[in-house]
C-alpha cells in the first residue's frame, strides 16, 4: 500500500518564522507524534497538510494527490481536529453533528454516542458556552467517528483531565485496530507520546531534526557513569556530559572508544523518552 502522506522539501515563511525544509512520509498503520518546543511549527505543518495555508516551496501529497492541486478527493480520507474551531460558536453539539455526519460515508454514530456519553458532553448547549475541556471533548467526538483512514489531531489532550486523557488513549488504540489507518498527533504531553507513538517527528524552531522510530530512539541513547572525569574535549557519540556522566547517541562507538583508551565505566542505563526529547530540542545538540 502506498504512503498516506508524502511531504517533500516543504518550506514556509511566516513573518520571521521559517519552517523547513520538511521531508516526511506517513505509512498506513502508524501513529506519528509531532514533537517540538512552542512555536516550532507543528500546527503550521498540519495546516499546510490540510491546504489551509500555502507552501512557499515543495510538495504535499495525501493519498497520492497534491493537496494544492485541482483534485480534492483526498479530503474525504482525512479528519482534522485543530486547536481552535472557527465558526462553531453559535451552534450546539447536536447542530454540529447534523452538519458533519452526512459528509462522511463511514460515520460511526455508535462511537459518537459512546464518546458523548462517557465524556458527559451536553449536546444541547452552544459551543461558545462550553468550558475549554468540554469544547475539546466535543471536537474529538465530532472528529474521530468520521472514520477516515488518516486522523490529524492538534494538541487533543491540552484541556482534558487525567481520566479523560486515559479514555481518549483507549479510544484511539481501538480506532487504529479497525483497519489500515494512521494518526498524526501534535502534542506536548509526554505520556501521550509514550503510549501512542510509533514514530516521533521532531521540530526545533521550524527546523526538522528528524523522524525517529520510538523504540529505536530509546535504545539509541545511553548514559555512562565513568570512574573519573574525562580529559578529552569530546568523545565519539557524546551529546552531553556532566562531570563523570556521559550521554551518547551512538553507544557502540562510545564504548569502543572508552575500551580502546582503557577508560572504565561503573554503570550504564537507557534514557527516558522525555530526556531524549529534551536533548533533541536543545540548541547545543
Amino acid at each position: 500500500m502506498k504512503p498516506f502522506v508524502e511531504i517533500t522539501q516543504v518550506k514556509k515563511k511566516i513573518d520571521n518564522f521559517h519552517l523547513g525544509p520538511i521531508n516526511l512520509t506517513i505509512e498506513p498503520g502508524t501513529i506519528t507524534s509531532l514533537v517540538g518546543n512552542n512555536g516550532s511549527g507543528k500546527s503550521t505543518l498540519m495546516k499546510l497538510m490540510m491546504n489551509l495555508a500555502n507552501t512557499d516551496s515543495g510538495s504535499i501529497n495525501l493519498f497520492n494527490q497534491n493537496v494544492s492541486g485541482d483534485e480534492e478527493q483526498w479530503k474525504s480520507f482525512v479528519s482534522y481536529q485543530s486547536q481552535k474551531m472557527i465558526g462553531w460558536d453559535a451552534f450546539t453539539g447536536e447542530n454540529l453533528k447534523c452538519f458533519i455526519a452526512p459528509l462522511y460515508e463511514h460515520w460511526d454514530e455508535q462511537l459518537f454516542q459512546r464518546i458523548v456519553e462517557h465524556f458527559a458532553i451536553p449536546l444541547n448547549q452552544r459551543f461558545s458556552k462550553l468550558s475549554q475541556g468540554s469544547q475539546q471533548k466535543l471536537t474529538l467526538a465530532l472528529t474521530i467517528p468520521r472514520n477516515t483512514p488518516l486522523l490529524l489531531l492538534d494538541e487533543p489532550t491540552a484541556y482534558l483531565d487525567i481520566p479523560a486523557k486515559t479514555h481518549l488513549m483507549d479510544i484511539l488504540v481501538e480506532w487504529m485496530d479497525q483497519g489500515e489507518r494512521s494518526i498524526i498527533i501534535a502534542s506536548h504531553q509526554i505520556e501521550d507520546i509514550k503510549k501512542l507513538s510509533d514514530y516521533l517527528f521532531v521540530l526545533r524552531n521550524g527546523e526538522m531534526i528528524g523522524n525517529f522510530e520510538k523504540e529505536a530512539l530509546t535504545e539509541r541513547y545511553k548514559r555512562y557513569w565513568l570512574r573519573s572525569e574525562l580529559t578529552e574535549s569530546s568523545i565519539p557519540g557524546e551529546v552531553f556530559r556532566d562531570r563523570v556522566q556521559v550521554v551518547s547517541n551512538h553507544p557502540k562507538e562510545t564504548e569502543h572508544y572508552l575500551q580502546e583508551k582503557g577508560l572504565q565505566w561503573t554503570n550504564q542505563s537507557s534514557l527516558d523518552l522525555e530526556e531524549i526529547i529534551t536533548l533533541l530540542l536543545s540548541p547545543t545538540r
